[in-house]
This record gives C-alpha cells, structure tokens and sequence, in this order.
C-alpha cells in the first residue's frame, strides 16, 4: 500500500480513548491506506490525549467554551481550523461528548464518521447499553454511522450484534459492546479509506474490492 495516499484521520474524544488505540493499531498494521493526523479532546486531562501522547501521535486540548452539550462558536471555529490545517480527510468521534452541528459539519460534508454503542435507530442517546438491559433486548450491538444534526440519527454505515446474557449487568454488556467496537470501528474507516462505502441519501452500500 506504499503507493496508496493515506487518509488522513481526526479524532476528536473525551474519554479513555480505547477506540483511538484500536484504530491507531490498525493504522500501525499496514494494512489499511489510512493514518491518524491529529486527536483532539475538550477534556485536558483525558485519557485519549494520553494515549495518544504515548504512542507519538499530535495530540491537543482544545477548550469547548460555555456550553454543556455542545462547543461554542469560537470553540467550534477553533476546531475545525485545527482539523482543517492538519488536512484531514475524515473527522472520526471517539466517543466525543459534545453534539456538533452547523458550521462543524458543513465544513466536513459527510466526512464525520460516529460509532454508537446500539443497534441505531433503537437506543440513542446517553448509556444505550443501559437503556438496551432495562428494555429487555435479548440482542444489541454497536453502530458506526455519519454524524448529522441529529443525536444519532446519520447513514448507517456497518453495525455488529452483540448478544444480551441473561446475567448482563450494565457493565459487563458494555464491556462486551466496546470489545466489538475496537473491531469494527478500523474495519469500517479503512473500507471508506479504500472507497468500498458508497453513500445514496440514507442507505448505503459495500462495493467488492477490485480483484487481482
């Protein structure tokens, strides 16, 4: 793949940062045309930033102003200046705790790739594995879709089940779904990194590698 451009990453997180490690590892492989460019976390002494650092990757805190929930203007402008200058192909949330909208997204046309601990559109929003066990689902999973405006409503672009047990607590299936995630996530950057995901509207679709 010496010969294939790299696309290049941007990962924005609040958290520990498992699935940057994951996808980082995957980046590390060689097998997939894809690098991460930049991590960028509003929570300065995040675990992601951390683990970023260690592995020699650019790594930046970037405060997100006065809101809760989501970034301010200039927090946003902020943001993607910094995406932009690191030219980034994909924008990738790792389990980023701010909702973006607007400006965020139109700066980065269908190139904001989110992964949900659910089988969207069932559990959105905050602890769906919780949400999943007091339903009553004997089958849940996670999701990698394209951010929108909405909570969790974007393209779906791949999703993986996971089994509820009977003795599930709400830690234990969460550690189960956050194992399949680490799998899943780099398996499906690296099939857009490859351009094996087209997007019509709402659907999309797996195309077959070339053979040979």
């Amino acid at each position: 793949m010496g010969n294939i451009p790299k696309t290049r990453l941007g990962i924005l997180g609040s958290g520990k940062g498992s699935n940057m490690a994951a996808i980082a590892e995957a980046c590390r492989s060689g097998q997939f045309p894809m690098e991460i460019a930049l991590v960028l976390s509003d929570i300065e002494d995040s675990g992601i930033l951390a683990r970023a650092r260690e592995r020699g990757l650019p790594a930046r805190f970037i405060a997100p102003g006065r809101f809760r929930t989501k970034l301010d203007e200039e927090a946003e402008r902020q943001y993607v200046q910094t995406l932009q200058t690191a030219r980034v192909d994909l924008v990738v949330l790792a389990g980023f705790m701010r909702i973006l909208k607007g400006e965020f997204l139109r700066a980065f046309p269908q190139r904001v790739v989110n992964i949900h601990p659910s089988l969207l559109p069932s559990f959105p929003g905050l602890e769906s594995w919780r949400q999943a066990l007091d339903y009553g689902v004997k089958v849940t999973g996670c999701t990698v879709h394209l951010a929108d405006p909405g909570i969790d409503t974007g393209p779906i672009l791949a999703q993986q089940t996971v089994p509820v047990l009977d003795d599930d607590t709400p830690a234990t299936l969460h550690e189960r779904i956050q194992q399949a995630e680490r799998v899943l996530y780099p398996a499906t950057l690296a099939a857009l990194a490859q351009g094996n995901i087209r997007i019509e509207g709402r659907r999309t679709f797996r195309i077959a590698p070339p053979q040979g």
